[in-house]
């Protein structure tokens, strides 16, 4: 295997094409088999149902090379069944998490030479996603799908160390109650870009997102779960149906309880709270955890004492064993890591 040449130490979090993406078509009521195809570009209808009704749903994950030399992936069979369920949710015909898998896999091995190094903090980002490709007029679910899984690598995170970021209390909803803000569907990320254009405009590096309903319990942000430390060292995540339930969230849960012995609680968060905690962070995909020093309340700033300048020493520890985990350095509960080659 020859990597490409690419200066993996300047890659930014962009796309770049890679050599194969997987395409399976559904129509007639059935999912194609499926096919590895060179062609970047989706060709559609100007009718088709993604353009006219936001018919879409997708995911996120990475793939690694680890300390011993192994292309892996981390829980894919999870961001398969959240696939599903996102699918069902706005009439899309679900792809089966098993098939999922399998086409990330071939995926990922087609374009084994754009996975980055070891040690160069840079990962393969892989994309699967469903859309109506059929034409529709009328406010109907498309008879035609297109799921496709493409690839491009990304440079870590953070250069230069995980620096606090700052937040506000966002005035807008990011989802109502019963609404669609459990699935990850295009729809709930557009609706977010107005907010977090508007924050970084005014200095801030993203939303928090309160409670449509009451405005008195955290949720989340545009793309990201929040996790909460307390003073005796309890891992605190916002519970709600309204909250997508993070991959990544849910394994430094885990890591916390299982790994690090700290006692964790996954329960609803009203805002009034958030001076209690002395760490704050945001996690997804992207950085695994990005640390918040602060959250700008209209006037009003509340300060995140251990996590000012830094990452917070919990924050730190549950950041380095997940991917210590993901990066073959410490041992894995079974099923969490997938070896692609």
């Amino acid at each position: 295997m020859t990597k490409k040449n690419i200066d993996w130490s300047s890659l930014g979090f962009g796309y770049i094409k890679t050599d194969k993406r997987f395409v399976s078509d559904y129509k007639d009521g059935k999912w194609s088999e499926g096919r590895l195809i060179e062609d970047a570009n989706v060709v559609i209808n100007e009718c088709a149902g993604v353009l006219q009704y936001a018919q879409t749903v997708f995911e996120g994950l990475k793939a690694y090379t680890t300390v011993d030399g192994h292309i892996v992936t981390f829980r894919p069979d999870l961001n398969g069944e959240r696939l599903e369920m996102s699918a069902a949710r706005l009439e899309i015909p679900v792809y089966p998490k098993e098939k999922f898998v399998d086409a990330v896999v071939k995926t990922v091995e087609a374009n084994a030479d754009y996975v980055p190094p070891y040690g160069t903090g840079a990962t393969l980002y892989v994309r699967p996603y469903i859309f109506g490709s059929s034409s529709v007029i009328g406010v109907k679910p498309a008879d035609e799908y297109q799921f496709r899984v493409f690839t491009t690598p990304v440079g870590p995170y953070f250069k230069g160390g995980a620096k606090p970021i700052t937040i506000r209390v966002s005035d807008y909803d990011r989802a109502a109650p019963h609404g669609t803000g459990h699935i990850k569907a295009g729809l709930n990320y557009a609706m977010s870009l107005y907010q977090i254009v508007d924050a970084h405009n005014k200095g801030f590096d993203e939303n928090m997102y309160l409670d449509a309903a009451t405005r008195t319990k955290v949720e989340e942000t545009g793309g990201a779960n929040f996790i909460f430390i307390t003073k005796d060292n309890t891992v605190v995540t916002p519970k709600s149906d309204s909250i997508l339930p993070s991959i990544t969230r849910r394994s430094l849960m885990y890591v916390a309880e299982h790994y690090l012995g700290l006692k964790v609680e996954h329960r609803e968060v009203k805002f009034s709270e958030l001076s209690d905690f002395v760490e704050c962070g945001l996690c997804g995909t992207a950085a695994v955890i990005s640390p918040v020093g602060k959250v700008y309340d209209h006037g009003k700033e509340i300060c995140f004492p251990a996590g000012m300048e830094k990452m917070g020493p919990v924050t730190q520890k549950l950041y380095e064993t997940l991917t210590g985990i993901q990066m073959g350095k410490i041992e894995a509960p079974e099923g969490w890591i997938k070896v692609i080659k």
